[in-house]
């Protein structure tokens, strides 16, 4: 998959550092995957979610941060919509992503 952006990525790892080597993984693993639907990415992250309107939720890192983005699987291109803590999670409204 083509994973857009790892800027926010490194953004995000520079305040949690703690975090770099399980976000280095996911990225790693999402790019070389090639999903053609939510089931084939459940098989290489199972702690994933689909909240609707082609956004999913993946729990990174022992569920210490969340992932959410869109997912073209027409073009193989995954966004990165947000990255935050399960706090900053909370507060967030999936409908403005």
């Amino acid at each position: 998959m083509v994973v857009v952006s790892r800027r926010a990525l490194k953004s995000f790892c520079i305040d949690n550092p703690e975090l770099g080597t399980a976000l280095d993984k996911w990225y790693k693993e999402s790019r070389k995957a090639n999903w053609a639907s939510f089931a084939a990415v459940r098989q290489t992250f199972n702690a994933t979610d689909s909240v609707g309107n082609g956004l999913f939720v993946f729990n990174i890192g022992g569920n210490k941060c969340r992932l959410v983005a869109r997912i073209i699987f027409k073009k193989r291109t995954l966004y990165i919509r947000f990255i935050g803590t399960h706090k900053q999670y909370d507060g967030l409204d999936l409908s403005t992503l």
